[in-house]
């Protein structure tokens, strides 16, 4: 194995754990992006620290999280090689600082949400599906706090339009569920579905969002359709990511509700697992991390902090 190339080693690595139950998806494919990078770079023998550094470093964003990020998706097969090779180099998994530091998200104002449908239903081509599409699943993934990868997936079967319920099918973890939509949801869904089902070509697939020609709208589609809209409105981050994201509509999502419960007096502690578990979550401490200290929801705290507030002069 000292004389093969890292795509055979990488190859071999991911059948190991595939076969052992792990799909590996995404780190499938920064796997193989490694492979590449270090067969080009006329690397041969064993794996070390200089060369996942390289690799780790040479991303798009040129953030060192994602950086530390990669170092994550080596560790494990740095240790897989190292069974066959001893003089394998482990990177430390602090060689990058922590790979899950939590950067602000971009929280939509109804203003933006409102701007970026507008935007979208502007897309190419005029009268297709493909703007109509964009402008569904947008909508959707502001109602519910789906993931794009999740809204991308449903099959027709899925998305019960007469009793307003989504069933989400192998998400996180294999875990499946049910999500409610509201009427407006449901009303929305039902016009572009009607407008889908025109299509001559809707019925060459049982997905649920397709593009025109009868294409399932995938994912990567998706993302690139936003980027467009996003940059046509020159929408600028105002967390800490270069860009707004498709992801930070499941942020605003969590805020949107906060904030709505707090006005309307309902007990936040007693309601977050079932938020929690509307979007998905195993825990409800991951829906925490969801929560971000928008203007509006800080306000909301200091007015129900005003009654404990001292009322003297000082101290």
């Amino acid at each position: 194995m000292n004389s093969a190339t890292m795509f055979s080693k990488v190859k071999a690595y991911l059948s190991y754990r595939r076969q052992a139950g792990y799909a590996l998806r995404i780190a499938g494919r920064q796997l193989l992006s490694f492979a590449q990078f270090a067969d080009h770079s006329n690397h041969r023998g064993p794996l070390t620290v200089d060369l996942t550094s390289r690799w780790a470093l040479a991303n798009r964003t040129g953030l060192a999280l994602t950086a530390a990020r990669r170092i994550e998706v080596i560790r494990p097969f740095a240790h897989y090689c190292q069974m066959f090779d001893s003089k394998t180099e482990i990177p430390s998994q602090k060689l990058f600082g922590p790979g899950h530091r939590r950067l602000t998200p971009h929280i939509y104002t109804e203003q933006e949400m409102g701007a970026l449908l507008s935007a979208s239903a502007h897309l190419s081509p005029p009268n297709g599906l493909r703007p109509a599409t964009c402008v569904a699943i947008f909508g959707l993934l502001s109602a519910t706090g789906l993931r794009l990868s999740q809204a991308t997936s449903l099959r027709r079967h899925d998305v019960d339009l007469q009793s307003g319920i989504l069933h989400i099918r192998q998400a996180k973890f294999g875990k499946s569920r049910l999500v409610p939509l509201h009427p407006s949801t449901t009303r929305a869904l039902k016009r572009y579905a009607s407008r889908r089902d025109q299509d001559a070509c809707s019925t060459m697939t049982d997905a649920f969002f397709i593009f025109d020609h009868g294409r399932p709208a995938s994912t990567r589609k998706v993302q690139y359709a936003f980027g467009l809209v996003c940059r046509e409105l020159r929408l600028h981050a105002r967390g800490g990511h270069p860009a707004p994201r498709i992801h930070d509509l499941r942020h605003s999502f969590v805020c949107r509700r906060l904030r709505r419960w707090y006005e309307e007096g309902v007990n936040i502690d007693s309601n977050m697992l079932a938020l929690s578990t509307y979007i998905g979550h195993a825990k409800v401490t991951d829906t925490y991390w969801y929560v971000t200290a928008t203007p509006e929801l800080m306000a909301i705290a200091a007015r129900r902090l005003e009654p404990i507030a001292p009322t003297g002069g000082g101290l």
